[in-house]
């Protein structure tokens, strides 16, 4: 069987931390999956991994790091039971990088619209989902900490052995890194 893949911008600051303790809480099965922002959601490639991680590294490299805020708690009921929180400001970064990425080896026509967001969870139900829904709003709502996320660096993944498990194939950093004179 086919593997697939995607490209992810791990969040790795406060927020991240809210959204896996806040998983661990409302949806244990899926604790073990690291906080992230998808730029490209998962895919069969149209070529090989190589040709892939070649792509990635070439557009990435021109893309400046930048930084998003995080907005409010939603859902993408009735479509399907997931509970996320929208990326507010800069979400037509995300857009664009990911409208740059989808094309050669990476092409794939997504069955809905892409929107930018952070996943807090994707329940069994819609009714689990709905109930998680109003407990993730209230306590967002109570967060205190920053908002922002600097995505600097992406994360090309693979579908793992078992369900809901991911293998990270290669860190993509954005931007050209000048070394410096000594």
């Amino acid at each position: 069987m086919q593997p697939q893949y995607a490209l992810v911008a791990y969040v790795r600051n406060s927020v991240g931390e809210f959204v896996e303790s806040l998983r661990r809480e409302l949806h244990p099965e899926h604790a073990h999956l690291p906080a992230h922002i998808s730029i490209l959601p998962p895919r069969f490639l149209t070529g090989t991994e190589e040709e892939a991680l070649q792509l990635l590294a070439e557009v990435c490299g021109r893309v400046e790091p930048f930084q998003v805020v995080m907005g409010e708690v939603q859902t993408f009921l009735p479509t399907t039971p997931t509970v996320f929180i929208r990326v507010a400001h800069a979400a037509y970064r995300v857009r664009e990088l990911h409208d740059r990425l989808n094309t050669g080896a990476l092409l794939y026509e997504e069955p809905w619209p892409f929107m930018p967001h952070l996943t807090l969870f994707k329940m069994n139900t819609n009714e689990q989902a709905r109930e998680s829904m109003s407990t993730a709003i209230r306590l967002w709502g109570e967060y205190a900490g920053t908002r922002q996320i600097q995505i600097d660096q992406l994360t090309f993944v693979r579908a793992g052995g078992a369900a809901d498990r991911w293998l990270d194939i290669a860190p993509i950093p954005l931007g050209h890194r000048l070394a410096t004179a000594r």
